[in-house]
Order: C-alpha cells, then structure tokens, then sequence
C-alpha cells in the first residue's frame, strides 16, 4: 500500500512527489515501462493507463519528463504525467526539410487531423493520411521520437504539422489525437 496521511478528519489522503528523469524504455505492446529518477533510487513504474491520461499512448526511450509519484509497497509508480519533454536528434539526410526548420517555423504549420496507414518502428517510417485525403503523409522514426512519441499503430488517429519537402509530403512533427484535442 502507497504512503498515507491522515488529515483532521480521518480520511486517508495518498501522499505524492513530484519527479523528474528520464524514460528508461517503455513498451506500448506490454504497456509500461520505466523511469530513472534524476535524484536516483530505484526505477519508477510508468503505466500505459497514466500516459493515456496524458493524452499520449507511447513515449520514447531518453525523453524526459516530470511525474507525480506515489510509494507502494512494489516500488514507485507513476500516477500521473505533469510533462514530456520534446527533445531534438541530429537531423538525417531524409530529414533535411524539417532540419532547415526553426521550432516556430514548425508550430506555425497547420496541425492537420489524420491516421495513421502503417508505421515499422524496425524500418523507421511509415505514413499516414490526412482525413479526406488518400495523399501519403511520410513519418520519419525520429520526427515521432522528437515528438516524443515511440510507436504508432495502423489506425490511429494522430495530428500532424505537414509540411511539402523535396520528396512530397512530411510530417514535421506528431502529436497524439488526444494530446492535440487538449
């Protein structure tokens, strides 16, 4: 059982901390995944239901966030998700448009509702299509990781900033339906 505190009217009152670090790897197949702690200690407990909540389904290994944390008598656990830190990789040579990009070049694309076509994390790409439209929509592996994003699903409805590059069109950054409707 988590840490409790009584207040002056005997209710039971979970006890939470805020931390931050960074995701060790998290699995959106088996549904959770880990967190090392900045402060260090063990690892805590990252649920696919608390990132649901968030309005993501998956987050990448290595990006960091903040969460609120709760004892038990299993370990830390995360129980809620405050932020995820979108990070930025070193651009490849597929990614040269988004590159040339400033981060408010990329905020000023329109965020365009779509789903998603398929997706090979092994492959690193897959596309979507923009809902009334059959015009693929190329998703570079490290354009969802900086997104902070790990995995997308057929099916899934996302929202992309899409921008024309030399190869057609990209997205320049993912975010999950839920996560955009906030």
């Amino acid at each position: 059982m988590g840490q409790m505190k009584n207040n002056p009217m005997d209710e039971v009152i979970p006890v939470y901390r805020t931390v931050s670090g960074v995701v060790k790897w998290f699995d959106p197949v088996k549904g959770f995944g880990f967190v090392c702690a900045d402060e260090g200690g063990r690892d805590i407990l990252l649920h696919a239901n608390v990132l649901r909540n968030f309005g993501q389904s998956s987050v990448a290994d290595g990006v960091r966030v903040e969460v609120q944390v709760q004892e038990t008598a299993r370990g830390a656990q995360a129980v809620e998700v405050n932020c995820i830190e979108r990070v930025q990789a070193a651009p490849s040579p597929l990614l040269e448009d988004i590159a040339a990009l400033s981060a408010g070049d990329v905020a000023a694309l329109n965020l365009e509702p779509a789903r998603v076509k398929w997706f090979d994390k092994g492959k690193g790409f897959g596309f979507a299509n923009t809902f009334g439209s059959d015009k693929d929509i190329f998703i570079h592996i490290e354009v969802l990781r900086n997104s902070g994003l790990a995995d997308l699903q057929p099916g899934e409805a996302i929202c992309l900033r899409v921008l024309n590059g030399r190869r057609g069109l990209m997205a320049a950054a993912v975010q999950s339906w839920e996560s955009a409707a906030l």
